[in-house]
């Protein structure tokens, strides 16, 4: 039996993936602060929605969904319902398997996950990482649970906050691009919904080509990039406007902020 703690948007997605990857509805409970979310739930995907006592007495992995702010709050709820068996896979930003372990208060096996938006279409990017009870068969069950949905990767837990900032915030940057590229296409006077399509697919295109050729991203640029043409007096414009220093600084913000949620 597994439980989802906190239902909300990535929480939900995790459960619809689950659902896709074969797992049945008897298998998963969820819980959710609002009565109408709950019910919502229940009629979408068949689940039973339960109170979070509950899925901490009955569940065998409990999958900690909430905000980074509610993080301390749930954990002191559930602490005196959790068994040293259970695992517990906390899916919150910032949220370190200490943070989680030492409000436990029992020797629980906890594994640290990011996963993004993409989830909802079985192409997500979760990183793991294992708290200091957790050993190689709590990673495989995590792994067992997030790879029907997407990639899986495991990073040291030194390396989370980055990679909160890199993959799980990720889809956002990617829609940011998307949104101004087809803004530059109206004003070059195209209609949006082929501006829209002519990125979407170049985008797709691109992305695909990058993970299934083995190249370095710099060698495929520079194959579009031909001399004095039209892609490198882009290039040019983006170097002036520092879009490369940008997305550093912005990464490096997110991680900040990541942080900072997890530290209340």
């Amino acid at each position: 039996m597994i439980a989802i703690l906190g239902t909300g948007k990535m929480g939900e997605a995790l459960l619809s993936g689950l659902l896709r990857a074969g797992f049945k509805p008897g298998d998963i409970m969820a819980t959710t602060r609002r009565p109408e979310r709950a019910q919502a739930l229940r009629d979408t995907y068949g689940v039973r929605t339960v109170p979070n006592s509950e899925a901490a007495k009955s569940a065998d992995t409990l999958i900690l969904a909430v905000k980074p702010q509610d993080m301390a709050t749930l954990l002191a709820e559930i602490a005196p319902y959790v068994p040293a068996d259970r695992l517990v896979i906390s899916a919150a930003a910032g949220i370190t398997t200490s943070f989680v372990e030492q409000r436990l208060g029992v020797d629980v096996p906890v594994v640290r996950v990011m996963s993004n938006t993409p989830i909802r279409f079985d192409e997500a990017m979760s990183v793991i990482s294992a708290g200091a009870h957790a050993g190689e068969d709590h990673l495989k069950l995590t792994e067992g649970l997030l790879k029907p949905v997407g990639k899986v990767l495991r990073i040291p837990e030194s390396q989370q906050d980055a990679a909160t900032a890199l993959s799980g915030s990720g889809p956002a940057y990617f829609f940011y691009l998307v949104e101004a590229m087809v803004d530059a296409g109206i004003l070059l006077g195209m209609p949006r919904a082929a501006a829209l399509d002519m990125v979407t697919q170049s985008i797709v295109g691109a992305a695909v080509m990058l993970r299934d050729s083995g190249e370095h991203p710099v060698i495929l640029r520079e194959a579009v990039t031909s001399p004095g043409g039209t892609t490198i007096a882009a290039i040019a414009e983006l170097e002036r406007h520092s879009v490369r220093a940008a997305f550093l600084a912005a990464i490096e913000a997110a991680r900040d902020r990541g942080r900072q949620l997890a530290s209340g």
